[in-house]
């Protein structure tokens, strides 16, 4: 049976006017599951008229009152837990496993670091910069913030954007993807339950749908996480209404292997365990494995067989540890990377649709590439890692930055100095050491180059959704 989902509005779920709908897939069968509304301009400016009524009591609130609301926002995510992961995992093929454990508990916890957040906001101090006069800075909610979200992480992308926008004192119109709305939706009857109507809204559809919502004149704000086309489309759009923008685009992970490391082995292990998460789908995914020389040979048979090792089901295989590719049409844009495959090319592992059923790839290893290859320069998106060597330092610097993607990379080795160097260098937002993927509440996550600007999580974040005014009081008799 399938289900029709609908909009949310100013605190309610409503149909939507336009009166069309797209279908929603179950990712593991590609079978139809649900439908939700394609929403047209009367549904998008109703979405924005509830926001900008919200907004006059909402971006008045103290940051205590936002924050007692967001704490019970993360206490009810901890207790429809179970509903959320459903959602998620229907709609995007994960197991279950690895949403409960490393998505659900995340997201509450979001919501609890911009409730604290929102109360110890910090900028100058007021003070005496000019004789008989007082300067003091005030950090202000921007308004209605447009938002559109991806189909990789639906759920933990939605909170990224959500938390920190709400905490500053932000009303928001939030567009999914069309591949994935129902855990949004999800997100939106429990936001309901705690925020003032119009706080949050969320209107599903298709890239016209995505348009308007980023095109509308009520939007002082627009922020997405998505490609780097979308991205720039966004960019576009927003700069002839002079719109503040937040943009997290694609990425293009180095993994920087060197001969230094203590344990090949266990190293390989990490890193695929790190470019297979999500099967790949994870702007941040180490899928670009650049290793020394001397020990390219034993890495690359290492990191072959732990991607073999890797376990790949369904929601039926509880001890999964990646499913499928969200849609078939990325699952069509995976495979042709490897109907272009170049000659020089060696597949060491995978490299083809798993089953008929559902949109699997298989775990896979790419050795032999060179840095002009379409599967170094471009996002695979997949359950793909590539393999290149590299001869020193300067080399593997070279090679790293040798792409248009500045999202994230990490560094491998025994040597701090090598690493200090090295996480200097490197022309990435985020750099890990001895480690790859994992994020915190408390620290930043953005990029450079064509991976976007602005910065989700931390203090950073918060800030972004904000204005800087400064008052000056003349004190002087």
């Amino acid at each position: 049976m399938t289900t029709r989902l609908q909009n949310f509005v100013n605190g309610k779920f409503v149909d939507a006017a336009s009166g069309r709908f797209s279908d929603v897939v179950d990712p593991t069968t590609g079978e139809v599951y649900a439908q939700a509304p394609v929403s047209g301009q009367e549904d998008v400016d109703a979405a924005y008229a509830a926001a900008t009524a919200a907004f006059e009591t909402w971006g008045q609130t103290t940051p205590g009152e936002r924050a007692a609301l967001l704490l019970k926002v993360a206490d009810a995510i901890e207790a429809r837990a179970d509903e959320i992961n459903e959602a998620e995992c229907r709609n995007t093929g994960k197991p279950r496993a690895r949403m409960a454990e490393d998505e659900t508990p995340v997201a509450a916890d979001h919501f609890r670091f911009f409730a604290g957040a929102a109360r110890t906001l910090e900028g100058p101090t007021a003070g005496e910069f000019l004789a008989d006069h007082t300067s003091v800075i005030r950090h202000e909610p921007i308004g209605v913030i447009g938002q559109v979200t991806p189909w990789n992480y639906p759920m933990m992308m939605a909170v990224w954007k959500i938390a920190p926008a709400l905490a500053a004192g932000n009303t928001i119109v939030l567009k999914p993807s069309d591949t994935t709305p129902v855990s949004t939706l999800k997100m939106a009857e429990i936001l309901g339950e705690v925020l003032p109507a119009g706080v949050f809204n969320v209107v599903t559809g298709d890239r016209e749908t995505g348009s308007l919502v980023v095109g509308h004149p009520s939007a002082s704000m627009v922020a997405i996480t998505g490609s780097v086309g979308a991205g720039m489309a966004v960019a576009r759009t927003a700069a002839d209404d002079v719109k503040r923008v937040h943009l997290e685009l694609g990425g293009k992970a180095p993994v920087v292997i060197f001969e230094d490391v203590k344990d090949i082995k266990a190293v390989a292990e990490a890193v695929a365990g790190a470019g297979l998460y999500n099967a790949g789908q994870d702007c941040t995914a180490a899928c670009r494995v650049l290793v020394q020389e001397s020990i390219h040979d034993e890495f690359a048979a290492a990191l072959a067989e732990a991607a073999a090792a890797t376990k790949l089901g369904g929601l039926d295989v509880e001890d999964a540890y990646f499913g499928p590719l969200n849609n078939a049409n990325q699952l069509t844009r995976v495979e042709g990377f490897f109907q272009r495959l170049p000659e020089h090319a060696k597949v060491l592992t995978g490299g083809a649709r798993v089953g008929d059923k559902g949109f699997f790839f298989a775990p896979t290893v790419v050795d032999g590439l060179k840095q002009d290859d379409e599967m170094v320069q471009d996002e695979i998106f997949g359950p793909v890692m590539t393999v290149q060597t590299f001869t020193d330092e300067a080399d593997a610097l070279a090679k790293a930055n040798g792409v248009r993607y500045g999202l994230s990379g990490s560094v491998w080795t025994s040597d701090h100095g090598r690493a200090m160097r090295m996480s200097k260098r490197l022309d990435f937002g985020v750099v890990w050491v001895n480690t790859h993927i994992p994020f915190v509440s408390e620290m930043p996550h953005g990029g450079f180059k064509h991976s976007g600007y602005g910065k989700d999580l931390s203090v950073f974040g918060l800030h972004d959704y904000t204005r800087v005014k400064h008052v000056m009081h003349y004190i002087g008799e």
